[in-house]
């Protein structure tokens, strides 16, 4: 996975080397298709897995055949999600630096820090306490920057060798063949509804080409599972995940998190039902979508506004008014999903926040959570500043440094905002309550009847009755009290840890954003070449802390989705992907989005979130390939079933329809 495996020089020198250096190969069987890889007799990638099976989840509920048998239409179709590389602008990189009093400092970009720090003190055999992991600024993770990687052994091993700190980047080869990528999955679904739509039966088969190593397959497949009986009500369900083993790159969690894949297929079949059934699409999921207060057979949601986010995307697109009345080559398409905000997983399940009020009345939150652009740090800062009753310009954050914050879960499944954002509400809640213990006598009254807002502590109803913020952490400070102010906050959510809900099942996370996806695009017959006219987001995000950061995850989100849906993808011949540099590497650029694209929030309350807030953004990625798919079928009659989707397919299957 690294290039430069000499230690010391300079990188002419470690070129020679290498070319110095003499391998002789013995090529062994291999097996690159996951279907093929679980035969019996395919090649075996590890000697203690039986047929390539790294992982299988089965998961049901009420009774699938009886549903089947129930329903009056039933359909079977297959999908195919390709492989996707995070392709963040900053490929991953370390600087390790094996001090004199032999503990480690390590300096990366990272989206869990302490994961990362138990991992570096397994592999070198040290305490967790003798290893300091320092997150750097970071140019983009997406679930990529989660696991050690090799050159995160090397930069330390040679910096032990050598008494120096020792960088190691990778290149963007090196990013391509030798960390993670999103799961490439097949997928097998057979759904069973009634004449006016309501769905009553589902199965899914869900292999998942896991490329040569484990990675976060068991959760994969997990969230997969669970997130595939959202947004919809669904009677009868069952699952069967299974993970296959192949000579390929590693896959590993990416935004989503193996969510997309099923969706993709889930949402495309579901406006493949609507059409034989001859129902609206909009109506379709209308008529099937959860409501506030359902009681889902698996989930618990206290907050959903679902319903509301395709009334959104309807009124945007005007769908009553112009579906199935645009020119030849138009269509509107739409698709829908829900995603978690947060789950528990490792041995470390919470969000913890400390903040001190130094003596000039300045305030600093040390937070675990590691900031990797989603502007984790700037909505802390906002909700201790809210809770305080002060200024943004009053706060300071230090995160993510294991020798100084406290310890975090780890920045994935969205649940960041939910689950530190409560840890940073308790630990301000601990700093004013000993502040106004100390005040409320010089205000003559009570700690309860104290409120703080714009800078100022003052009696609740009398704003002038009141003194600063600052004048009061002076009176506290000079009444001999222990300075800095220290408030701490630490929060659980009451859920149960995935690794329990592979035995046992349980509730997997406090609260589920919902959207809706919207798609208008023009297909040339001739080319195959589509534009995206509109993209349209409703999303269900709680409450809004910050607009800008909700409008930017959406936005981004989009992106994604446009590049999942037309350009990303890792074709291989044997193993060795053909395009592993941005210049093969297809990506969406400005000119491949949308002209018109209203990103609108949703706001519910969220009784568990802070301030009502729940997961933004993430969630939005997985409708934007299958509404694309759906329009791309409104506009000239042809369904692509495998992504991404190319104008070669849509003039293959142009022609199959011609001939048909």
């Amino acid at each position: 996975g690294f290039r430069y495996i000499t230690a010391g020089g300079n990188e002419e020198t470690a070129e020679e080397a290498i070319e110095l250096i003499k391998v002789d190969y013995e090529a062994l069987p291999a097996v690159f298709d996951p279907e093929e890889a679980i035969k019996p007799g395919a090649p075996r990638i590890h000697d203690e897995c039986q047929n390539n099976i790294s992982f299988k989840f089965v998961k049901s509920y009420g009774d699938t055949q009886k549903g089947f048998h129930e329903s009056d239409y039933v359909r079977e179709d297959t999908f195919y999600s390709q492989p996707v590389n995070h392709a963040a602008i900053e490929p991953h990189g370390v600087i390790s630096q094996w001090n004199n009093d032999g503990t480690l400092t390590v300096w990366i970009d990272i989206q869990m820090p302490f994961l990362i720090q138990r991992a570096f003190a397994r592999v070198f055999n040290l305490p967790d306490d003798r290893v300091r992991v320092i997150k750097t600024e970071t140019g983009g993770g997406f679930g990529g920057k989660g696991e050690f990687l090799a050159h995160y052994f090397a930069s330390t091993y040679f910096s032990r060798l050598t008494g120096k700190p020792v960088k190691l980047i990778y290149s963007r080869e090196e990013v391509f063949i030798a960390s993670s990528q999103r799961h490439p999955v097949n997928i097998t679904l057979k759904t069973g509804v009634k004449k006016d739509g309501s769905l009553v039966s589902q199965y899914v088969r869900y292999l998942a080409d896991g490329g040569a190593y484990m990675s976060t397959g068991p959760l994969a497949l997990t969230i997969a599972c669970y997130m595939g009986m959202l947004p919809y009500i669904l009677p009868n369900y069952s699952y069967e995940g299974i993970r296959a083993y192949t000579n390929k790159t590693n896959s590993g969690p990416m935004q989503g998190h193996a969510v997309p894949q099923l969706r993709w297929a889930i949402e495309s079949q579901l406006d493949m039902i609507a059409a034989e059934l001859r129902i609206d699409p909009m109506e379709i999921r209308r008529k099937n979508a959860v409501y506030p207060g359902y009681k889902h057979p698996v989930h618990t949601f206290a907050s959903c506004g679902f319903k509301e986010s395709i009334d959104e995307v309807e009124k945007y697109l005007s769908w009553k008014e112009r579906k199935g009345k645009l020119p030849s080559g138009h269509g509107l398409g739409i698709a829908c999903s829900s995603f978690v905000s947060g789950i528990k997983m490792l041995a470390h399940i919470g969000g913890s926040i400390v903040i001190q009020v130094n003596a000039d009345a300045g305030v600093t939150i040390l937070s675990g959570a590691a900031d990797i652009g989603q502007g984790t740090d700037t909505v802390l800062s906002q909700i201790v500043a809210e809770e305080l009753g002060v200024t943004m310009d009053n706060i300071r954050i230090i995160s993510a440094d294991t020798a100084i914050t406290p310890m975090d879960q780890g920045t994935f499944s969205s649940g960041v905002t939910l689950r530190v954002g409560n840890a940073a509400i308790i630990a301000a809640k601990d700093v004013k309550k000993q502040l106004l213990d100390m005040i409320a006598p010089h205000l003559e009254t009570s700690p309860e009847k104290l409120e703080c807002r714009g800078g100022k502590i003052f009696v609740q109803g009398h704003p002038e009755k009141g003194i600063s913020f600052a004048q009061a952490v002076r009176i506290y400070r000079y009444a001999e009290k222990s300075m800095p102010i220290i408030g701490k906050g630490n929060y659980i959510p009451d859920i149960t840890d995935v690794v329990t809900m592979i035995r046992e099942g349980g509730r997997q996370s406090p609260a589920y954003s919902f959207m809706c996806q919207g798609a208008e695009v023009k297909v040339d017959k001739e080319t195959g070449d589509v534009k995206v006219l509109k993209l349209i987001t409703g999303h269900d995000c709680g409450r809004v802390i910050n607009p800008i950061n909700v409008e930017g995850q959406l936005d981004g989100a989009v992106s994604k989705g446009i590049g999942q849906a037309f350009f990303e993808d890792q074709p291989h011949i044997e193993g060795n992907y053909l395009n592993n540099n941005f210049l093969d590497f297809l990506m969406p650029t400005s000119l491949d989005h949308p002209d018109e694209g209203p990103l609108k929030s949703i706001e519910t309350d969220e009784p568990n979130g802070p301030f009502g807030a729940k997961e933004s953004g993430e969630g939005n990625l997985i409708g934007v390939p299958p509404a694309i798919a759906n329009a791309i079928y409104d506009a000239i009659g042809v369904r692509i079933t495998e992504l991404p989707i190319t104008p070669d397919k849509i003039k293959k299957a142009l022609e199959a329809k011609g001939k048909g």
